[in-house]
């Protein structure tokens, strides 16, 4: 379930994109008025504000954004501005090119489903001229970037039907591939995970733990490492429970001296239009305190009351 709240009776796309124009006037910007409209429309209404704006006054909203915003707070509203598959594209371009982040590679193409991947390749060479696979291969190296590259290519699933006798076969065979023998076998590892639905994944992680001392999880911290061990572990948790997933990311990012803020950015705006609410539920579960009052006291101003808007109350 997502959180954005969007009012009930809206003001039009023309008048959300005229306050936006009135709030960029004048001496410095009106931040809190932005954020007031954009952090409450969807993404097919922040699309007409955006058409509206340009018919308008001739000019990219988010170029616009771009020059009256600056920190956290522009990096926030900048992120949230296109639909999810552009966001995305944006992401996954960002991470291989500007600022290298494959941590950020690995979360959002291990933890996008068949059809969105294949949405996501074709508009990332249509944006960026470029196939989303050339820029994995220049970037990533070893069973990180076969893996990667094969979950991007190989059709799978979405539905919840698995065949119990492969998945038993499978079990077996990831255990055969790591814990039972010297060294590990990644080569099974990157073909049962890269080719399996999720709903195949989640039974095969059950399996495994009722039939072998340790969960399927451990046995991958104990055979793999790096960004292919983050890979596979993504896969499997949210192919069992994408929420508590995110939820520990979310941990990660805001756990100790400092803020990751653009993790916290990056999975706050990602996801307030999807699965927020079970990713909120997952957080308080886990560790005994709402999202939210990370979040208040983590960040501050304007950012913070943006990002506690897509959180919801």
């Amino acid at each position: 379930m997502a959180t954005l709240m969007v009012p009930p009776l809206l003001s039009s796309p023309r008048d959300d994109a005229m306050q936006l124009y009135k709030a960029f006037k004048g001496f410095g910007c009106d931040t809190s008025a932005v954020v007031s409209i954009l952090a409450h429309r969807d993404a097919s209404q922040r699309a007409l504000i955006e058409h509206e704006y340009k018919a308008m006054y001739s000019e990219d909203l988010s170029k616009r954004l771009t020059k009256e915003l600056s920190g956290n707070i522009k990096k926030a509203i900048l992120l949230w501005m296109p639909d999810p598959a552009r966001r995305d594209a944006i992401v996954l371009h960002e991470a291989l090119h500007t600022n290298i982040d494959l941590k950020a590679v690995t979360e959002v193409i291990c933890s996008r489903t068949p059809s969105q991947l294949l949405h996501l390749k074709h508009l990332y060479v249509s944006l960026f001229g470029v196939y989303l696979e050339h820029d994995i291969q220049s970037q990533t190296s070893g069973d990180h970037e076969k893996l990667l590259l094969a979950y991007l290519s190989t059709p799978r699933s979405e539905g919840p039907e698995f065949d119990q006798r492969l998945v038993e076969h499978d079990a077996k065979a990831l255990y055969k591939a790591g814990e039972k023998r010297l060294g590990t076998d990644e080569t099974t590892f990157r073909n049962i995970f890269s080719e399996r639905s999720r709903a195949h994944m989640a039974a095969v992680s059950s399996v495994y733990r009722n039939t072998n001392k340790n969960t399927l999880r451990k046995a991958i911290k104990h055979e793999t490492s790096g960004n292919f061990k983050d890979a596979l572990i993504t896969i499997l948790q949210c192919a069992e429970n994408p929420g508590k997933h995110f939820a520990k990311v979310l941990r990660k990012a805001t756990k100790g001296l400092g803020t990751e803020d653009k993790t916290l950015i990056r999975i706050i705006v990602t996801r307030a239009e999807m699965d927020m609410q079970y990713i909120k539920g997952e957080y308080h579960n886990k560790y005994s305190k709402t999202l939210n009052e990370v979040v208040h006291s983590e960040t501050s101003g304007n950012y913070r009351t943006f990002l506690l808007s897509l959180l919801g109350p």
